[in-house]
């Protein structure tokens, strides 16, 4: 059976090491990014299978449109939601422009692109889906004096997760998966691109990220944390979410009623 691949944010980084890992496991591509000439050249470098370029700005409406209209329209086996942008910055420093572009990037083009595939998917009976989110998605109790904050970033990834989590049990036993994998730092130019230098960080490679990812899959993980060791520590968190889901109650709770 063909199997056909679409990755978001191909052109480097953990996108490229999805195409080339996918490309070496026999699947067909379709790439997208926003630098025709890196899409061509990595094209170019897979040419034992057959890599389809597609340019798009994911950033706007146009081009989620037009990268939906090919997982809507192709019989994807797998969809790679892996193209992002940093804008490490406190909310009220950051531009209008960039909130929004980092919003459209890792919030709206999963969403509209996930739902684009997804019928297809399930009308073959197969398919999976990988969101490429982080472990910031989990940084939110951190106090200031942790981490520098970045809301609006920490909180896209947030939603990446739950998504993800919420879509795998919505298609539990129809042959589709769900996936968000959230690695720590990671040695691409993703960091450098926002005048960041992490050359003397401990940084996983993309090709760690990917191996993970894939093996993860294998092992049926909706959630995958390349650098946890410890998945307990994975499991305490989601048992703790659940259990205050559970526990809520119609009656006001007694730390809110006047004395």
């Amino acid at each position: 059976m063909d199997k056909l691949a679409l990755v978001t944010g191909a052109s480097s980084g953990i996108g490229k090491a999805f195409a080339e890992r996918l490309a070496a496991d026999g699947y067909d591509l379709v790439v997208v990014g926003r630098r025709e000439d890196r899409l061509d050249e990595l094209a170019a470098s897979l040419s034992f299978v057959d890599v389809e370029p597609l340019a798009a700005d994911l950033a706007t409406e146009r081009g989620v449109e037009a990268v939906a209209e090919v997982c809507s329209s192709r019989p994807l086996t797998m969809l790679v939601n892996n193209a992002g942008v940093a804008h490490y910055m406190p909310l009220a420093d950051l531009p209008a422009d960039k909130a929004r572009e980092l919003v459209h990037v890792k919030v709206v083009a999963p969403t509209m692109l996930t739902r684009a595939a997804v019928p297809g998917m399930l009308a073959r009976g197969t398919g999976a889906v990988v969101n490429v989110a982080g472990m910031i998605a989990f940084s939110g109790p951190a106090p200031h004096t942790q981490m520098p904050r970045r809301a609006v970033y920490a909180g896209s990834l947030a939603h990446l997760v739950t998504l993800s989590q919420t879509l795998s049990a919505e298609l539990e036993g129809t042959g589709v998966r769900v996936q968000v994998v959230c690695p720590g730092v990671v040695a691409t130019e993703f960091h450098t691109r926002q005048g960041l230098d992490l050359s003397t960080v401990p940084r996983m490679s993309a090709t760690d990220v990917v191996t993970a990812s894939l093996r993860g899959l294998e092992l049926g993980e909706v959630v995958c944390a390349p650098g946890i060791e410890d998945t307990t520590l994975l499991d305490t968190v989601f048992t703790a979410e659940l259990s205050a889901f559970t526990a809520q109650s119609p009656t006001l709770a007694t730390r809110y009623r006047t004395s």
